[in-house]
């Protein structure tokens, strides 16, 4: 079983390390889709071995949130409170998946519907759980689905994969998978987002 664990060989160190963006900041960032309320599940899985590495919620009730158990995503424009990213647009989701597939990763993206209640009931575990520590990000987001009426099947579980599996047979759950033979060391595909991001504020302040 391969978990967070190998993710650091590809993605950085996996790690509990608190970050507490301001009020302003997160208030600043608030994105609210106008979308029904689902909440999204990402498992990063290794191209050869077929084994899990990463499991990641994206969150869309009162606002679209991503949490990123021991993750090392990330975005200037993207306030992070403990593993609980905020500002996710639609260029953000997007950028999330470009960051994680890759040559050696695939990822898997599994959308269910789901209430305003329970999105927003997801959002508050997400924000209570605190930084996750490295190998601990399925079980991280195993215990805050099952946390929230409705999602009491899924296994609590260290395993990307069989998170993924029973959260695919859920009612009206839709799976669509991301592939990208981008170089293992995705530090471009940072700078190439940041330098759009910086690019795109500049022209906004010239207005």
């Amino acid at each position: 079983m391969i978990l967070c664990l190998i993710l650091p060989l590809a993605l950085g160190a996996c790690g509990a390390q608190p970050v507490w963006a301001p009020d302003a900041a997160v208030e600043k960032a608030i994105v609210r889709t106008g979308n029904p309320p689902s909440v999204t599940l990402f498992t990063v899985i290794g191209k050869t071995s077929g084994q899990g590495g990463h499991s990641a919620l994206m969150i869309d009730g009162s606002q679209r949130v991503i949490f990123d158990p021991a993750g090392t995503w990330n975005h200037p424009w993207v306030p992070e409170r403990n593993d609980v990213d905020y500002g996710i647009t639609d260029r953000m989701y997007k950028f999330y998946i470009d960051y994680h597939a890759r040559e050696t990763w695939d990822v898997r993206e599994q959308r269910v519907p789901v209430t305003r209640e329970q999105a927003d009931a997801l959002i508050r575990q997400a924000e209570a759980y605190g930084a996750v520590n490295k190998m601990f990000c399925a079980r991280a987001t195993s215990e805050i689905l099952r946390s929230v009426p409705g999602f009491e099947t899924l296994p609590h579980t260290f395993s990307p994969l069989k998170l993924s599996d029973a959260f695919g047979k859920l009612p009206g759950a839709v799976s669509e998978m991301h592939y990208d033979n981008d170089p293992d060391d995705n530090s471009g595909v940072l700078m190439v987002e940041i330098e759009k991001s910086r690019g795109a504020e500049r022209r906004t302040n010239a207005r």
